[in-house]
């Protein structure tokens, strides 16, 4: 039986082993899943709420625990994990209080004696989903997927198994009836092959992927070829845009904070600093001032800022980056090298005289690197945000909102802030353009991708006339 390997990415050290699911596994998993849909679904939203409103308890009540976990498993700070941990209870909350209001029946005036908008569940939702925010990404679509009535097949990260039976637990413990979702503990050489499968089948109703550009190819394809929904939520080349008469102290600050949370590891931070040229200098002082400060090191210190990356492939590959980059005429302010001792610690990096052709202007960099472009004027600012595969989030800062606002509406993406650094928030959708993907989660959008938008036309007699066209 092959195994499922978990390690401290700060220390090296092996922290479980989780058998593999064999194919009869998951085909039991999908059995109990799809049997149990119909009962939950059958429920009040009151009594699917109660649950929700249980599994953020619990999430509270754990949160020590449960953040440890996180931190143990993918590295970021303790901090920063237990903040997750008290998101994901908060969209526990919210959907247990909204999701009967998001999906009632829209009565619509039309000729007939009654007719609705219903929303009704999908059936099993399947979700693929990544390491990087591994409690977050994965209740941000299980609430609202539950709510709708559905149930649920996680195919997790394999180096957060930990977190993903976690989740399984907390709603378990929440009373949620036993198979509604279930953790895949799948191998990576079995991966592509189970995903396929799992799309295909009848059950699964949708799809949603949160994760890298090949991954979601090969999601969306799998979908398109079953006739299925998917969301997908893909990566990002976020532009964070300094105007001219930007508060340069206060931007630089948030800068750094935004660029190297989780590490640099999420899609929706800032990733290239689009400044005009009349505050370029300084705001790069300033910047690369904020990076010397931070702290970098254990996750379970408080005094920690920044903590490892999640794997020593992930590393390698974000150096690769920079080393390309820098060969091809960026330059290097900080960082820009591993450090030493156990662990996947990067040096928080800066570079500038970045310019197209070079991977740091081409590509996305998943990892503590900061990259600065210089422009002149606002109509270049939005070129050169726009000059991107990328379309997730954006944020522009200004001393003038509306001028920001102006701005902001010329820039492509599915998120865009004035003089804030971008992050989810559960009363607001969430997704991305281009190839950052589509579809949306969270808010009244994110539920209703997870469910069957149906048009109800009831007559009280037989009608006496057919359609003249269709």
């Amino acid at each position: 039986m092959s195994t499922v390997v978990t390690l401290n990415p700060a220390t090296g050290e092996r922290l479980a082993a989780y058998p593999a699911f064999a194919d009869a596994d998951v085909d039991a998993a999908l059995d109990r899943a799809a049997d149990v849909q119909t009962s939950w679904a059958a429920r009040s939203f009151d009594e699917r709420s109660a649950v929700l409103r249980r599994a953020a308890e619990v999430l509270r009540a754990d949160l020590e625990d449960l953040a440890l976990l996180v931190t143990r498993e993918m590295g970021k700070p303790l901090a920063e994990a237990r903040a997750e941990v008290e998101k994901c209870a908060t969209a526990c909350d919210y959907y247990a209080e909204h999701a009967a209001g998001f999906l009632a029946d829209e009565p619509v005036d039309t000729s007939a004696d009654r007719s609705w908008i219903g929303y009704e569940p999908v059936g099993v939702v399947l979700a693929v989903m990544p390491w990087n925010f591994p409690l977050w990404q994965v209740l941000r679509f299980a609430a609202p997927a539950l709510m709708a009535g559905n149930a649920a097949l996680l195919k997790h990260s394999p180096n957060t198994t930990g977190c993903a039976l976690a989740v399984q637990r907390v709603l378990v413990d929440a009373g949620a009836p036993e198979g509604l979702f279930t953790a895949l503990v799948v191998a990576e050489p079995d991966v592509p092959a189970v995903t396929r499968r799992l799309i295909g089948d009848a059950r699964v109703g949708a799809v949603t992927i949160t994760g890298s550009e090949r991954a979601g190819r090969a999601v969306g394809s799998a979908a398109g070829d079953a006739i299925k929904k998917s969301v997908l939520e893909l990566g990002g080349s976020d532009p964070f845009v300094v105007l001219a008469d930007a508060d340069l102290p206060r931007v630089a600050a948030m800068a750094a904070r935004g660029r190297f949370l989780n590490a640099g590891q999420s899609c929706i931070s800032p990733k290239r600093f689009v400044v005009d040229s009349s505050v370029a200098e300084e705001f790069t002082r300033l910047l690369v001032a904020e990076v010397a400060a931070l702290t970098v090191g254990d996750p379970e210190s408080a005094a920690t800022d920044v903590g490892p990356m999640a794997r020593e492939d992930l590393l390698e590959g974000v150096h690769r980056q920079v080393e390309a980059s820098v060969a091809a005429g960026a330059r290097l302010l900080a960082g820009g090298h591993r450090l030493e001792g156990p662990g996947n610690f990067y040096a928080p990096t800066v570079l500038t005289d970045v310019a197209p052709g070079q991977l740091a202007y081409d590509q996305e960099i998943f990892g503590p690197v900061a990259t600065v472009i210089v422009v002149d004027g606002d109509d270049e600012a939005v070129r050169v945000a726009n000059d991107t595969r990328f379309g997730l989030g954006a944020s522009v800062w200004t001393g003038d909102p509306e001028r920001g606002i102006a701005v902001a509406r010329r820039i492509r993406s599915g998120a865009v802030f004035v003089n804030a650094v971008v992050a989810s928030d559960v009363r607001m959708p969430f997704g991305g353009t281009q190839a950052s993907g589509y579809g949306r989660e969270l808010a009244a959008a994110g539920i209703r991708e997870f469910a069957n938008v149906r048009t109800w036309w009831v007559l009280d007699e037989p009608s006496l006339q057919a359609p003249a066209s269709e």
